[in-house]
């Protein structure tokens, strides 16, 4: 298996065992009434998966992009970026100046 696809999986199941904590903790805090909802319900085990689901997909999405994010290298870190002094010091590139335009305006209204 390549190495991409199984950090890919093993960030989906991190993904998903932070979402199962996370609507564990929804349903102990019995946040906006969640626990009487789901129990007093005939389809609250169906709420409580959807649930689970949606945000096991969100929670991978964030995990996968957080551990390749921290893959990168910083090897262009040298210090020069984010100067915009270096554009208007040269010559060769000059500087932008606004300038004003005059413009005509009819008036629509009649006395």
């Amino acid at each position: 298996m390549p190495k991409l696809v199984r950090l890919y999986i093993t960030q989906v199941l991190i993904g998903f065992a932070i979402s199962a904590a996370f609507v564990g903790v929804l349903l102990a805090l019995n946040v906006a009434n969640l626990w009487h909802l789901v129990t007093h319900s005939d389809i609250g085990i169906l709420a409580v998966v959807v649930l689970w689901f949606a945000n096991g997909i969100v929670f991978s999405g964030v995990q996968f992009a957080i551990r390749i994010m921290g893959m990168a290298e910083r090897d262009d870190d040298d210090g020069q970026g984010g100067k915009r002094s270096a554009v208007t010091e040269h010559k060769a590139v000059p500087a932008l100046v606004p300038a004003p335009v005059s413009v005509p305006v009819q008036s629509k209204r009649q006395l």
